[in-house]
């Protein structure tokens, strides 16, 4: 809106790079300053965390804390990208309609476990219905978009590329009706929104990576919608990306405000409704910028967290014996005697390292 009303005057801003940065300070300051207020208001209304019997036992401390600090994540992206954004742009309206029924299923969860006293929360069915509601919408506009544009754009929004392999790529436009393009967004923001979910796991673990993740695809976004910078790195020109620049950019602002209040001992949980939301936004953006693949990798603590969920499920069931001493991944390395602090540190920094060969791949192709 702000962008808006400065393109009718003198003071226009057209750099998408200085309305990703207002964007980043407009969300790090919303959190940052409402921070405290909604905290104490969480306390008073006594939405504290439900901690599992069955989670490591020094986690029971935790009891209490207030969860549902994603709210205030969400308003804060809500509010910088429709600031900053271009909102003749239906990728930003995308983006916000998946943050928005992402964020309440993960609200009707987090209020569940509150209500009850229950950590369950959502019954599975209707949590999986309504995301996967919102994963097929992704999907379908997307689609749909690009039958609106050229023929290139179209063939770009249906191939699926391969990291490290110039011209390689995973042709989905062999299914007819977009029905591959479609299928693969489903699986990619499910996926995304439930390994971020299960990554919340301890103080400050989740929120970081997420924010390095969105830099991440922010620089594949910034390039695909570029028609110079794409046709250079060879990765498709998909215009719409521009000001999917500014979500990521909110995101980055957000995430960085929230680490404030999160960060060990926290203060605050983001709870299901930050991370289904965030993680829903990131797989979309991912989709977005045709780097799903990139996105595996440098989301790999999220793909390590759902995995070891996985198999340790399917370990249990089928042999009756687990492979790690508990999952997800990092309540492992809990049981194996590390401190919750240096598992988040050391996190952090495969996460980095992750972003970082994630970006390389633009280069080595």
């Amino acid at each position: 809106m702000l962008y808006w009303l400065l393109q009718q005057t003198d003071i226009a801003i057209a750099s998408v790079t200085l309305r990703a940065l207002l964007a980043v300070m407009t969300a790090l300051c919303i959190v940052i300053i409402a921070g405290k207020p909604v905290i104490n208001y969480l306390r008073t209304l006594k939405y504290g965390q439900a901690v599992r019997d069955d989670g490591p036992k020094t986690h029971l401390a935790k009891q209490g804390t207030p969860t549902m600090g994603g709210v205030l994540i969400l308003v804060a992206i809500g509010i910088a990208t429709l600031a900053w954004a271009d909102l003749s742009n239906p990728y930003v309206w995308i983006l916000m309609v998946v943050m928005v029924v992402f964020g309440a299923v993960g609200w009707a969860d987090d209020w569940l476990k509150i209500k009850h006293k229950n950590p369950q929360g959502l019954i599975a069915r209707k949590k999986y219905f309504w995301l996967s509601l919102g994963s097929l919408f992704a999907g379908v506009s997307m689609y749909y978009i690009a039958t609106q544009q050229d023929a290139t754009t179209l063939a770009a929004m249906q191939d699926m590329l391969i990291p490290l392999f110039k011209g390689v790529v995973i042709p989905f436009s062999a299914i007819p009706l977009g029905l591959g393009f479609i299928i693969a967004t489903y699986f990619v923001l499910a996926g995304s929104s439930n390994a971020v979910n299960l990554t919340d796991g301890l103080d400050g673990l989740v929120i970081l990576p997420v924010v390095l993740v969105a830099a991440g695809l922010g620089v594949f976004a910034y390039i695909s919608g570029s028609a110079n910078y794409a046709a250079y790195m060879h990765v498709p020109h998909i215009i719409y990306n521009t000001e999917v620049v500014i979500v990521c950019a909110s995101i980055i602002g957000a995430g960085l405000g929230f680490l404030w209040y999160n960060a060990a001992p926290a203060d605050v949980f983001m709870g299901d409704v930050g991370a289904l939301s965030l993680g829903g936004m990131l797989g979309t953006i991912a989709v977005m910028t045709r780097q799903e693949l990139a996105f595996a990798i440098m989301g790999g603590i999220f793909v390590a967290e759902a995995v070891s969920v996985i198999l340790q499920v399917g370990s249990y069931r089928l042999r009756k014996k687990r492979i790690f001493l508990m999952a997800p991944l990092h309540h492992h390395f809990e049981e194996m005697g590390l401190k919750e602090t240096k598992v988040v540190a050391r996190f952090y920094i495969v996460c980095i390292i992750l972003v970082i060969l994630g970006l390389m791949t633009l280069k080595l192709r």
